[in-house]
């Protein structure tokens, strides 16, 4: 088992949704991910409250395996990068604990420099130190 340190990790993971290129973007994730890994987003509010309102107890977005999570990645560049003006940073507090990697993001505004969000990250990883399961927590 590798041990990787835990916030290069981190600002490489963040670093992967803000690549304009596509090949570069697609190499970033086929050097982080596990081929079968996959990304768990707990949704925004508003969509847990209307699923919950439809009778659904658990709401949670998938994207497993390279090819979903790169366009769950573009989808998003296009979306909060390119069109809102907005990036990606870590708060520099990962932290490792066996095959886990926690830490928190946050989206800043190209513009003005201001943090307009951000959220939690919970990264398990392979004996090659891969992203198997990633847990994202927008908000938190």
């Amino acid at each position: 088992m590798t041990e990787s340190d835990p916030q290069d990790l981190a600002d490489r993971y963040i670093a992967q949704w803000v690549v304009p290129d596509a090949g570069e973007r697609r190499a970033a994730i086929e050097q982080l991910w596990a081929e079968g890994g996959t990304h768990f987003l707990q949704p925004p509010v508003e969509m847990r409250e209307t699923a919950a309102g439809l009778g659904f107890d658990r709401t949670a977005l998938t994207a497993q395996g390279v090819d979903a999570f790169e366009t769950r990645v573009a989808r998003s560049h296009e979306q909060f990068v390119k069109e809102a003006g907005l990036t990606f940073r870590s708060r520099g507090d990962a932290v490792r604990l066996n095959d886990i990697v926690k830490f928190s993001w946050e989206t800043v505004s190209t513009g003005t420099g201001d943090v307009v969000g951000g959220g939690l990250e919970i990264l398990v990883l392979d004996d090659h130190d891969r992203i198997t399961a990633d847990y994202m927590f927008p908000g938190a």
